[in-house]
């Protein structure tokens, strides 16, 4: 059984660590490999291994940088079908979701080549007399990332390419249920030519998150994750005295207008709803219909959708929705499915006893949909990230706009109107980071940044993009003045053009 290694100082390297668990394929419930959770020692060798790496790379001209990451795209072009294949086998996303994940993240790395123009500062001449002043953006040092099971390559690739083309190098903590995609991309990336010791890479678990969290060495941490562990890391690793972005949970809304395209509507759903077993941070998990009438009308449209939904591993190409990821995380979410009955809330179509002939083992949940379902109501309170859509009635648009209000979450939310006026309102008063107009899952493209509101995003800076720029750097601004322009004479009063 093939065991996933460590990847320190440009090199793989097995963990010695006798705490090991198991990598599994969610669709069989098999194990594929075994994964060694990382010691302190190891963890520490990968930091040094990017603090000695840190000043040459630091040191190259952008343009260097960039060339190496544009070699970097055109591997991870060739290899996306055994990108998206590694992704499906350890997380259970059907093949074609796969391949979109995949191609969201090389569109972060087509935009950390253009590291040369986005590290560009700004000059002044003449700020004074004879005095000159510009602005530099400079690396921070040694990064790391931590990131989620859901997205193994997409996520990753939120962080450390841009970092890496800012002149940081990184320490990758990824998911350990699903390690085989980073580990293909790292190669792919030593292939294209990056120094040894760039990007590292350690498996484990919390001791490892807390290694790096404490470790002087490291500047700055980006996560993603649940909110709970998200507040963690952030308070941590703020404490410990680095630069801290952790991107936590999501209890994101889909606004349904009497105006609105229902059938349209429906679909929406479906795929923000159900697509990867709604897995995804950005997944749609609460349908707010405005009105009676539009309620009725959309609940008979979901439910022979969602029945109908085709359930299968991700070999199967005719298969819209796969597994979930752990046995854990199957049983968690029938438990959420539970707890919705018992508080009253109406159960139109019951994934829970949804088993796959021929993957009887596999860690299967068939789509679920609620109507009627409150805010006091757990399934409402709560991420549960699975295949779970709650219908939750508005009376009126306000009282949909005060629901998304009164949640703790912030991270994405949309609405289906044919109204203008109300899309413009809704887009600019929602206290929600991504806002969607007809667009179920408003996924900022890379040139722009992705991040939520409220307790969906703990620090000041949200991810990828220009943002992602200003994360991984650090304004320097000098101000020069030559001796053909200096007076003779001290000057005691503060310098002001006076």
């Amino acid at each position: 059984m093939q065991t996933i290694q460590n990847a320190i100082g440009g090199k793989l390297v097995e963990s010695a660590s006798p705490r090991t668990q198991g990598v599994f394929n969610p669709a069989t419930g098999e194990q594929t490999a075994l994964l060694r959770l990382s010691s302190v020692d190891e963890i520490n060798a990968a930091v040094a291994s990017a603090k000695a790496a840190l000043p040459g790379w630091a040191g190259l001209p952008p343009m260097k940088r960039a060339r190496v990451l544009f070699r970097f795209k055109e591997l991870l072009d060739k290899h996306v079908d055994d990108l998206a294949r590694e992704i499906s086998r350890e997380h259970g996303k059907v093949h074609d979701d796969a391949l979109g994940e995949v191609a969201r993240g090389i569109d972060c790395v087509d935009f950390a080549c253009g590291i040369p123009h986005l590290l560009k500062g700004e000059f002044s001449r003449n700020v004074g007399p004879s005095i000159d002043s510009y602005s530099d953006r400079q690396p921070l040092g040694v990064v790391a990332g931590i990131t989620p099971f859901n997205f193994p390559a997409m996520v990753p690739m939120w962080m450390y390419p841009l970092a890496i083309a800012c002149g940081n190098t990184f320490v990758l903590k990824p998911s350990e249920r699903d390690p085989s995609a980073p580990m293909l991309a790292w190669q792919l990336f030593m292939d294209a030519g990056l120094p040894e010791g760039v990007l590292n890479i350690v498996h484990g678990d919390k001791l490892a998150v807390d290694t790096i969290l404490d470790h002087p060495d490291i500047k700055a941490v980006s996560f993603v994750g649940s909110t709970p562990i998200a507040e963690y890391v952030y308070r941590r690793g703020v404490q410990a005295g680095k630069r801290v972005q952790a991107l936590g949970g999501a209890k994101n809304h889909m606004v349904i207008l009497p105006d609105a395209d229902l059938d349209q509507a429906a679909d929406a759903l479906m795929g923000a709803g159900y697509g990867s077993a709604g897995e995804r941070c950005m997944a749609i998990s609460v349908a707010v219909p405005v009105g009676e009438k539009t309620a009725d009308a959309l609940v008979a449209k979901l439910k022979p959708r969602v029945e109908a939904l085709k359930i299968g591993p991700s070999t199967d190409k005719d298969a819209e929705m796969g597994p979930i990821v752990t046995r854990e995380a199957r049983d968690r979410i029938v438990s959420y499915i539970d707890s919705g009955v018992e508080q009253g809330a109406k159960l139109l179509v019951d994934g829970r006893g949804f088993k796959l002939q021929g993957y009887e083992n596999g860690y299967f949940v068939g789509g679920s949909l609620f109507d009627h379902v409150t805010p006091d109501m757990k399934i409402y309170r709560e991420e549960i990230f699975g295949p779970v859509l709650s219908v939750v009635r508005a009376k009126t648009y306000q009282e949909a706009v005060d629901l998304i209000h009164g949640h703790e979450y912030g991270n994405g939310t949309a609405i289906f109107t044919r109204d203008g006026d109300a899309a413009r309102e809704f887009a600019d008063k929602i206290e929600v980071g991504m806002v969607g107009i007809n667009v179920p899952l408003p996924v900022p493209v890379a040139y722009h940044s992705f991040g939520g509101w409220k307790r969906s995003l703990f620090g000041d800076h949200s991810i990828y993009g220009p943002e992602g720029v200003h994360f991984y750097t650090r304004l320097k601004t000098v101000t020069s003045r030559w001796p053909a322009g200096i007076k003779s004479g001290a000057e005691f009063t503060f310098p002001s053009l006076k």
